[in-house]
């Protein structure tokens, strides 16, 4: 009889362990960082002999419940044999600039993504982000991927990839 009631009381005890747990999961469902994304649009041109610049107009979510604050944001082009090459950041002001002198490239339409940017919690922004790469536009042409890296202000780090992840 007495053994019987212990696995009574186990059973019981074990039920009230996993609410626990899952009530604890349900209540922190939002807490964790997260910035997916896609890459929308990538415009180039060639600005001097062997070197590119790229436009790149790029979507970007936050599913946590908190704000997730930009402290650096960096583009690199995934070269045919796997290698990464870091892109020169260009100043939002200064994009304003390239697209107004480079009629090629078209309108800018977004806001650049820029340091100390506040994305709100479960808020989904369309930004873009310009680079220079110091390779010829052929070159570039035949990449991988763009992909732009966002370090959020915590030190994570966040990358969103032209096309399917890469």
């Amino acid at each position: 009889m007495l053994s019987k009631n212990i696995l009574i009381a186990s059973g019981i005890g074990l039920v009230c362990v996993a609410i626990a747990i899952g009530i604890i999961l349900f209540v922190q469902r939002g807490a964790h960082l997260d910035l997916p994304g896609n890459i929308l649009k990538v415009r180039t041109a060639t600005i001097e002999e062997g070197s590119v610049i790229a436009m790149i107009d790029f979507r970007v979510s936050n599913t946590s419940d908190y704000p997730a604050v930009v402290r650096t944001v960096r583009v690199y082009a995934q070269a045919k044999n796997g290698g990464r090459l870091e892109g020169t950041v260009i100043s939002d002001i200064d994009s304003q600039r390239v697209f107004d002198g480079i009629p090629l490239l078209g309108k800018k339409y977004m806001k650049s993504l820029v340091l100390q940017d506040k994305i709100p919690g479960h808020a989904l922004w369309d930004r873009m982000i310009g680079a220079r790469f110091d390779i010829p536009e052929d070159e570039f042409q035949q990449r991988k991927g763009v992909i732009v890296s966002i370090e959020e202000i915590d030190g994570n780090i966040y990358e969103i990839a032209e096309g399917a992840a890469k």
